[in-house]
This record gives C-alpha cells, sequence and structure tokens, in this order.
C-alpha cells in the first residue's frame, strides 16, 4: 500500500467530531482524496485503541460490495457487524451508489454504540432524502484536491523538487489532485490523461447519470465557458447568449439545470456578489471557480497571460478550506475580489500577479481604500515585497498559501 499523504485540516475535522452524535458526511469533487480521508482516520482510530474489528470500512464503488447497493442488503451487512458493548465506527464510500441509502444509514445511526461516516461526490447525497430523514443531526465536511501546502508536503515525500516557488509554478500548471501531485505531476502528458479521465467521469457520472442531461456536447461547451470566464462576472443569460450566437439554439432554463448540475458535482462553485454599503446579497452576475486549476489548464490549455485568473481561483479555494464563506464584493462601482466571513468576523482580499506597476497598484488598492470599516484587509500577489498601504497589507501569495 502507497504511504498515505497527511491531510490534517480534514483529518482533524473527523477526529474533532469522533464519537458527537451526529452522521459526518464528506462531500468532495471525485479524486480528491475521500476514500484516502477514511484510510487516514482508520490508522488514527487503531493507533488510539479502536479494534480492527470495531471499524467497518464500505466502499461501494468496489465491485466486490456491489450486492450492497440495495438499501436493504446494506442494512443487513451493518447490522450483522455492529459490536456489542462497543462502539463501532462505520464508514461507507460513495453511499450513494446504493439507492435508498438513507434508510440503512438512519436505521444504523440510531443504534446505540454507532458511529457514522459516509463520502458522496454530488450535492444531491444533502439534497433529499438524507436531508429530510436526519435534519440538524448531520455535519459536512467539504473536500478539496490538495492545497498548495498539502502539494509541498506530498512532493517533498515523493522526492521533488522543493524549491517553493517552482513547486508553485508545477501546482499552478498540474493543479492539486492527489494522484496528479504525488505520482504524474513531472509527466504533463500522463497528467493531461489522468485529468481528462477524472473530467469525463465527472461528466458522464456525476452530470449526465445523475441528472438526466441529455446533450453531452452543449454540457462540454458550458464548461469551457465557464473555465474561461473564472474570475469574471457571469450570469447563465451570458451564456444563453454566447450559445445561440455560436449557432446552437438553447433556452436560459436549460442552461440553469446544466450549470447547477456542474455546481452539484463540485466542479464548480458559484460565488454570489455582496454588496458591502448594503449589506446584502446580490442575485446577479456572480462568479463561478472551477475546483482546480490542472483541470482547467487540461481543458483550455491556459497560457502563462492567464495567471492572475489562476491565482485568483487558487485564492478562492484556499479561503474555503480555510474554513470561509466567500462572496465577491461590490462597493459602487468598484470590486473586491473577496469579501471572507468566518465568524462573524470579515477579510477583504484583493488578488493580482503583480502590482510593481504603480498604476495596477492603485488600481488593485482602490477598492479597498473605499472600505470604511477595520476589518483586515490583504493584496494577495506573487511579487517577493512586502507592504503596508494604509493598513492594507500586501502579501506574497505563496507565503499566505504556506502560512
Amino acid at each position: 500500500m502507497a504511504k498515505l499523504i497527511p491531510r490534517p485540516h480534514f483529518l482533524g475535522n473527523l477526529i474533532k467530531f469522533r464519537d458527537v452524535d451526529v452522521i459526518k458526511v464528506v462531500t468532495g469533487v471525485r479524486r480528491c482524496g475521500k476514500s484516502t480521508l477514511f484510510d487516514l482516520y482508520i490508522e488514527y482510530l487503531k493507533a488510539h485503541g479502536v479494534d480492527e474489528s470495531q471499524i467497518i470500512h464500505v466502499n461501494l464503488e468496489d465491485v466486490s460490495m456491489e450486492h450492497l447497493h440495495d438499501y436493504k442488503a446494506l442494512h443487513e451487512f451493518l447490522l450483522s457487524k455492529l459490536q456489542k458493548g462497543r462502539m463501532t465506527y462505520i464508514l461507507i464510500d460513495e453511499a450513494g451508489r446504493c439507492a435508498g441509502f438513507e434508510k440503512a444509514v438512519d436505521s444504523i445511526y440510531v443504534k446505540k454504540g454507532t458511529d457514522v461516516y459516509i463520502t458522496g461526490s454530488n450535492a444531491d447525497l444533502l439534497s433529499g432524502e438524507l436531508a429530510t430523514l436526519l435534519s440538524g443531526r448531520y455535519v459536512e465536511i467539504k473536500m478539496l484536491p490538495f492545497s498548495f501546502a498539502e502539494f509541498c508536503a506530498a512532493s517533498e515525500n515523493g522526492g521533488k523538487a522543493t524549491d517553493k516557488n517552482q513547486a508553485f509554478m508545477t501546482y499552478l500548471n498540474t493543479g492539486g489532485f492527489p494522484v496528479v501531485a504525488t505520482q504524474l505531476g513531472s509527466d504533463m502528458e500522463l497528467s493531461d490523461q489522468y485529468l481528462d479521465g477524472i473530467y469525463n467521469t465527472i461528466i458522464v457520472k456525476d452530470v449526465v447519470a445523475r441528472k438526466g442531461v441529455s446533450d453531452v456536447g452543449l454540457l462540454k461547451n458550458i464548461v469551457k465557458y465557464l473555465c474561461g470566464n473564472v474570475g469574471s462576472p457571469v450570469s447563465t443569460a451570458n451564456i444563453t447568449s454566447y450559445i445561440n450566437n455560436s449557432g446552437r439554439k438553447i433556452t436560459q432554463k436549460t442552461v440553469d439545470k446544466y450549470v447547477q448540475a456542474l455546481t452539484d458535482s463540485f466542479l464548480f462553485y458559484s460565488v454570489e456578489r455582496y454588496n458591502i454599503k448594503g449589506k446584502n446579497l446580490l442575485k446577479t452576475l456572480g462568479k463561478y471557480y472551477i475546483v482546480d486549476t490542472g483541470l482547467r489548464n487540461q481543458l483550455l490549455s491556459a497560457s502563462s497571460a492567464d495567471v492572475g485568473h489562476q491565482i485568483e481561483n487558487i485564492a478562492y479555494l484556499e479561503l474555503l478550506r480555510r474554513g470561509y464563506r466567500v462572496n465577491v464584493g461590490k462597493l459602487g462601482e468598484r470590486e473586491i475580489d473577496f469579501v471572507a466571513t468566518r465568524q462573524n468576523a470579515k477579510e477583504y482580499y484583493q488578488v493580482s500577479a503583480s502590482v510593481l506597476d504603480e498604476a495596477v497598484r492603485e488600481r488593485e488598492l482602490a477598492p479597498l481604500l473605499k472600505v470604511s470599516d477595520n476589518y483586515p484587509k490583504y493584496l494577495l500577489t506573487l511579487d517577493f515585497i512586502a507592504g503596508d498601504y494604509e493598513g492594507i497589507k500586501q502579501v506574497n501569495l505563496i507565503d499566505w498559501l504556506l502560512a
């Protein structure tokens, strides 16, 4: 078995909720490491006195487990494994592969001495009967591919280059899917093939099959449009016009359905605009970010001139990992890349590849200088200099990612 790469943030969340009377639901895009997280957690449990017989791990993507795709069979199997008088830890990978799994999970959960964990690769997992059955009785742990810090740790374990700037350029280009980071990163051709496989699996299994999407070509056109407009205001009306102008005829209702399916599969994240002065969310012209820049590069063949959009995408995902709720800030005619909120405190972020040019620096600082509150304000760049402009801290993005 290959050495497991630590995922301290996500593992810490599982540990924090160990034996707490809620179902732990780990969600995230395919191949981001959910199954490996369970392996790490099992290692942790064993190291802390839990006997192997107390741990039941079921991966419903394993062909040998196909007989458990019926919820009654799954329930009977789990029931037969419970440890009387001792806690039984039940971990179910890709629970959604079992039709009606919610009934089995709910029935096992209410038994004494059970601690239940499940994973899923689609937001449908928490939008149907499970949410109804378990209202208030589950916690969602949202998982992502490797952060840059995790990528560096994985690269060091693999004996690869450890210079942080060189490592960041590799991360920027190939992304953070664990297999790419640990095994394929130095081979661009293999990395592209692997990422293409992930993409097609998401499209086929998590979008087309689940959502009843009939026009795969149209769906892929929408994906490329969203990839090409990462960090730019987007509406489904824009997408509809773009596709109709290219010769296809499509309704905005269909585009809405397809975009929702792409966000439900965790391939894209939708970010609403926040009116800083009015303190309310705006329902139009939000932004979309992709789950992994390597996947975006593979789909677009993005150039070095596109670095600004890529690093903005990376900064957004990092804020999500750190537990922030993230919006795009709107202040009159000006825009702030991110308003990050956590526990009722805010932080403001502008992201720019470089502000060595004075005009660019003034443009990036201007929206932050207009914010009248005293919450922290940051300008993240790839420049190797730090600065403080009327309380706005300029920070090197790479150092911030490693902090």
